[in-house]
């Protein structure tokens, strides 16, 4: 497995990140177990990059990895986890005093005294005003990073004009985009040149597109939370019909489309138990000829800026 310098961070990490938004759905006893487990899985290698939020699994993803990094003792040398503040589900607050509270909370349950790195989570819930104005969010995260609570900070989003904006502000040591460079779609293109001009580390979130890159449209008909339109349909079969040609995985050349990119530092792909870690491995290394990619990266681009 590939590893690589997390922009201005320092930081080193496979090219693959451990997404655990799922790790916390599942009810316990037996959901804690699996997602305990999956984490000790990840332990082992060659994934050193876990990503989580504050809210995910209502909060259950957190307290999970933090019961993994109890039974190992701590958290393993050279294992970075980077975790999100956010409002409290279903409730708008997202000022500073908030913010302090989801790191207090995110110290708690990952049973950490220091966070590597910290994402200012879904920022277009507020206005970009509301975000870096006196007693923010934005303004707390500086603070806590200051004194040493936070090592780096992110935001991590999905309208990429607001990313930019955030970016702007030379805050950010990493920015994430989800859904927005995959076979797809490119619309995050912008962000991604503005990122290495910034010596911002840019770390692409879901490359199979909520599914429909893994199972395919038939079986898989929505794109982002959302029904595809005919056009993404139309071009994702195309790209099925050159996969089977290939011998290729769609799910293959999905995730490679992403960490074949030198740009990109890491790339999400969610785990939500121990097998997954096994599965994505075989997906990352999954050998893809160079004419593959001489055929599908034109259908590729094709879908530039239809998500915004």
């Amino acid at each position: 497995m590939e590893y690589r310098t997390l922009g201005r961070t320092g930081l080193s990490v496979s090219a693959v990140c451990v997404g655990t938004s799922s790790l916390g759905s599942h009810p316990a006893p037996r959901g804690t177990d699996t997602a305990v487990a999956t984490i000790r899985r990840v332990f082992e290698g060659p994934f050193n990059f876990i990503d989580t939020s504050n809210e995910y699994g209502q909060t259950n993803s957190e307290r999970r990895i933090g019961q993994a990094l109890a039974e190992a003792g701590g958290l393993p040398e050279d294992v970075v986890v980077a975790t999100k503040v956010d409002p409290i589900r279903g409730i708008s607050d997202f000022s500073g005093d908030r913010v302090r509270r989801s790191v207090e909370e995110s110290l708690e349950r990952l049973g950490l005294d220091r966070l590597q790195l910290v994402y200012l989570h879904d920022p277009e819930k507020i206005t970009f005003e509301e975000g870096t104005a006196a007693g923010g969010p934005l303004e707390a995260l500086i603070e806590l990073r200051d004194q040493g609570v936070i090592g780096h900070l992110g935001v991590a989003g999905g309208p990429i004009d607001l990313e930019l904006k955030y970016l702007a502000t030379d805050v950010f040591d990493v920015v994430i985009s989800h859904n927005r460079y995959t076979l797809v779609d490119q619309t995050a293109e912008p962000l991604i040149q503005d990122a290495m001009e910034r010596g911002v580390a840019y770390v692409n979130a879901a490359p199979f597109g909520g599914g429909m890159l893994v199972k395919g449209p038939d079986a898989a008909p929505n794109y982002c939370y959302r029904p595809a339109s005919e056009a993404i349909i139309a071009r994702v079969k195309e790209m099925e019909a050159i996969c089977n040609e290939y011998g290729v995985p769609l799910a293959a050349a999905a995730l490679q489309f992403s960490t074949r990119d030198p740009r990109v530092s890491s790339t999400i792909v969610g785990m939500s138990e121990p097998g997954r870690v096994e599965e994505t491995v075989r997906l990352a290394e999954w050998d893809i000829p160079e004419d593959f990619w001489t055929r599908i990266l034109p259908l590729a681009a094709a879908g530039t800026g239809e998500l915004g």
